[in-house]
């Protein structure tokens, strides 16, 4: 896949590795000169000095090639002027954008790009580690509604069936890794001792997936 990615601070520098990593072809547009120290030296991607919303710069980077393209400088404005220049514009398949003011990731992402805003996963993810500290929760989607989390079988739930814990629109269970092996289970799979489980969940039935496990009143 060949993708732009526009700054190459700690998210674009990090970003730009782990996709060069992969043997994705990656450009990156940086106003800083320095940029290609924070990329370390197994980065084989192209770095082009300039603003990544002036559309000079972005035909000498390649957009009208590119699959994907990811606004990641440390400004918001600049961010989003950029990810609409790149979908509505050049009509990039795939556009990210990475937001500070979770108030502006509301409302971009009504009008179709997708953004990324730390500050509000960050705040999420503190929220469901204090306020439900025996559940590991993974990951949160959307603004937070949904949670990955990771469990350890409590015993009473040993031999029972996936379908006792499933809830349809509010909890599921996705993965189970038994001896170290990870599959998805049926409807009829039944739980052991040692299993890791890995459920999606409502951030509104987190209690009730508490008391599932009897874990409510810790």
């Amino acid at each position: 896949m060949k993708v732009i990615v526009m700054g190459c601070g700690r998210i674009g520098s990090q970003v730009s590795r782990l996709l060069s990593e992969q043997g994705h072809e990656v450009t990156i547009i940086d106003h800083d000169s320095n940029s290609e120290g924070r990329l370390g030296p197994k980065f084989k991607g192209t770095i082009i000095k300039g603003l990544g919303f002036d559309r000079n710069i972005l035909v000498q980077a390649g957009i009208e090639q590119v699959e994907a393209f990811v606004a990641a400088s440390q400004s918001d404005n600049a961010n989003i002027v950029a990810a609409r220049i790149a979908r509505n514009i050049f009509h990039v398949p795939r556009v990210v954008a990475r937001l500070y003011d979770p108030r502006r990731a509301e409302i971009y992402q009504r009008l179709g790009l997708t953004t990324i805003s730390s500050t509000n996963w960050g705040a999420e993810r503190i929220f469901q580690v204090l306020t439900h500290r025996d559940i590991d929760v993974w990951n949160t989607f959307g603004s937070g509604e949904v949670a990955l989390v990771h469990i350890e079988l409590p015993p009473h739930l040993n031999g029972k069936s996936v379908t006792q814990v499933n809830v349809p629109g509010e909890i599921m269970v996705v993965s189970i890794t038994r001896d170290d092996h990870a599959f998805v289970p049926a409807s009829g799979t039944e739980f052991r001792e040692g299993d890791l489980v890995h459920l999606v969940v409502l951030s509104s039935a987190m209690d009730r997936l508490e008391i599932m496990l009897g874990l409510e009143g810790r």
